[in-house]
Formats: C-alpha cells, structure tokens, sequence
C-alpha cells in the first residue's frame, strides 16, 4: 500500500493473526540516495522483531518500486538487516507510477523484472526473500508468460491481484484467472483482490487455489480480519492509539486510519465521523477516542 502501513499499523495487524505485514511501497531511488528518505520511509523497533503474546512468527517485508536492477538491490541490502525480505510493486495503477516507469508499466518488461530479482537475490542471499506483485492482464497468456520468465529469475513468491491496471476497485476480481495462474506457477501464489472479511478469506483460497491471501483496502478498514472479526471491535482502535503515540506518523495518516477502521465499531455514525474528522491533531485524536470508548484500561470510561 502507498503510505498506509507504517509501524504503528504493522504491529497492530500482527495482533491479530496477519503472517506477513509490508511497509508502504517505497521508492528505491530516493531510499538509496537519502538518509532523510530512508528515515521517513522505514521506521521499526524491537517489537517489531519478536513473537507476539501467542507465539506466533511473523515476517515484515519492504515493498519497493523501482525500475533498475541496481537500484533495486541497492535499496534491498540497505533495508535488508531490519526486515525478512523485499517485494517489487509491479502492480501500482497509479498514473504517477506508470509515468515513472514503475508499478503496472513493468507488466509489459518481464525481462527487467527478472533482472532485478536476480541481482536482489545476489545481495541478499538464500536468508531473505525476493517477490513480487503483479495485476492480471487482459490476455491472461501475456500474465502467464511474465510469471514464467520472474519465477524463473529465483522470485520466492508472486502476490496478483485479481483486476487489471484500469479496473476499478468497484469492479469484482477475477479469482478463475488467478486459478488459471496458480495453476501453472511454479512457486506459491497469493491472491489479492476483495480480501475483506472472515468468511471471503477462505473462500478466496477455494476459489484461487492460492497459498494465502494478502489484503489492503480490507485491512484499513478491519485490521482484525484475519483473526476472524467481522468488524474492528474497540479494543483494536484502542490498541492503534497507543502505538501511534508510541510511533507517531504524519497526522493525515492518522486520522485516515482511525476513519477507515471506526466507520462499523459500535457507536460510529455520521456525527461521530465529522467529530473525528475535525480533530486537528494527535491529542485531539486521542481526545475522541478517550471519550468515545476509553484508552483500554480502568482508569477511562467510555462516555454514556
């Protein structure tokens, strides 16, 4: 996702049962020239590294943009230390992207995608992981070919997200060509594309054939969707408060995120959403949620 999944994100979503959280999608060539870049786009912490409460191992994966293969390493082995591999967003419909020659534009370049996989996969080594994610093109032959010549270049994995460049998210995704895909793909697929409630995870996996599901839209809106609730529950808004005061993040973030994963919690409706949406800072963020549902401990009460 663009900009969405800073830290304060990513460890709330490994909380609730997400195997694998991506950084936002990064921009290499600015990431290996700045330490300003570097800094603003990556941000980790101790936690981040370790088991949850249940045991449970989870891997954190930087997602880059890039069009050139030693660009592309570059910003791999630099970010490599702090995260458990880099995927390669070839499926950004931006039009910014396109224009830059990066995201959707490398579906018609399979040769250089391969290229940067291998030169990746040199700098890391067998210990990190090198993948990439795609849309699905309208002659699936041309989508078929691009993944045999990518796996063939060592990718580990291929995420393909079940609408073309111009389809919109409106549009409902095409899970029999992503089992047409899997089909002939020679490493694990994971299905992308509506992945937005307990009940569609698995029937995506039916549908797809897929090794596993990733979600982004759906996510936002319910980071607890893989630990099989059907809406945020409060505690969930509770728990991202204090880890975005923990780990600040550019306001608008803020507040986008808190808008998206509030719209369905109990006691959320239109006048509630404008009074979130006014707040003008952290502290009034915090103000909302205090008062609204308390920070999760016996000191607040939620209001009556």
């Amino acid at each position: 996702m663009v900009r969405y999944s800073k830290l304060p994100f990513r460890l709330l979503a490994r909380e609730y049962n997400t195997d694998i959280t991506y950084t936002p999608m990064i921009l290499a060539h600015e990431f290996i020239r700045s330490s300003i870049a570097r800094d603003s786009d990556f941000t980790t912490c101790e936690l981040e590294q370790q088991s949850t409460p249940d045991g449970g191992q989870h891997a954190l994966i930087a997602q880059f943009a890039s069009s050139d293969p030693t660009e592309f390493a570059r910003a791999a082995e630099l970010i490599a230390p702090w995260v458990d591999g880099v995927d390669l967003n070839c499926g950004c419909p931006q039009s910014w992207a396109i224009k830059e020659g990066i995201g959707c534009s490398l579906m018609h370049r399979p040769e250089v995608v391969a290229e940067m996989v291998k030169s990746a996969k040199a700098r890391l080594g067998p210990s990190k992981t090198v993948s990439v994610k795609i849309r699905i093109s309208k002659d699936l032959t041309e989508t078929q070919r691009w993944i045999s010549i990518v796996q063939a270049s060592g990718a580990d994995f291929i995420t393909i997200h079940g609408r073309t460049k111009s389809q919109r998210s409106s549009t409902p995704p095409d899970y029999d060509a992503i089992r047409s895909l899997v089909a002939g793909a020679k490493v694990p697929i994971l299905a992308n594309g509506d992945a937005n409630h307990p009940s569609v995870l698995a029937e995506i996996i039916t549908k797809t054939g897929a090794a596993g599901t990733m979600s982004a839209r759906g996510i936002l809106e319910n980071p607890t969707v893989y630990a099989g609730h059907a809406v945020t529950p409060v505690e969930c808004v509770q728990k991202f408060t204090k880890y975005a005061v923990k780990h600040p993040i550019p306001f608008p973030l803020l507040l986008h995120h808190l808008s998206e994963m509030t719209a369905g919690v109990e006691g959320m409706n239109k006048k509630e959403k404008s009074k979130l949406m006014a707040c003008r800072d952290l502290f009034d963020a915090i103000d909302f949620v205090e008062r609204k549902w308390g920070l999760g401990d016996s000191t607040h009460q939620r209001e009556s």
